[in-house]
């Protein structure tokens, strides 16, 4: 089975938010935009952050890394939402160096 076999089998099987999640995730993929995610020279140093918020993507996914799930991440950030997250994790998907490389430098500091 291909994979677009294998994605429309999953289609016809999901809710219609779940659908409308998916093509929001689609959509930020491939358009490269974010409009949940700010860069302000003035918010957190330019770094990615949850619009909101000053939460930096980087956390986010280091969190994940090290083990945080989803739920715990909403509860240690109420002001986030799980759209926040969705997007959090697109971000890092298409900007994965940058991320990664923000990280690190964290870690040393």
């Amino acid at each position: 089975m291909s994979t677009i076999q294998e994605a429309e089998k999953l289609l016809y099987g999901m809710t219609r938010a779940e659908k409308a999640q998916l093509l929001q995730w689609i959509v930020q993929d491939l358009g490269d935009t974010f409009p949940g995610i700010e860069n302000k020279p003035e918010v957190c140093g330019g770094e990615p952050c949850i619009v909101r918020t000053r939460i930096p993507v980087w956390l986010l996914v280091q969190s994940r890394r090290l083990g945080a799930s989803e739920a715990d991440l909403l509860r240690s950030y109420p002001t986030l939402r799980a759209e926040d997250l969705a997007t959090a994790w697109a971000y890092f998907r298409t900007h994965q160096d940058e991320i990664l490389h923000q990280i690190h430098e964290n870690e040393k500091a």
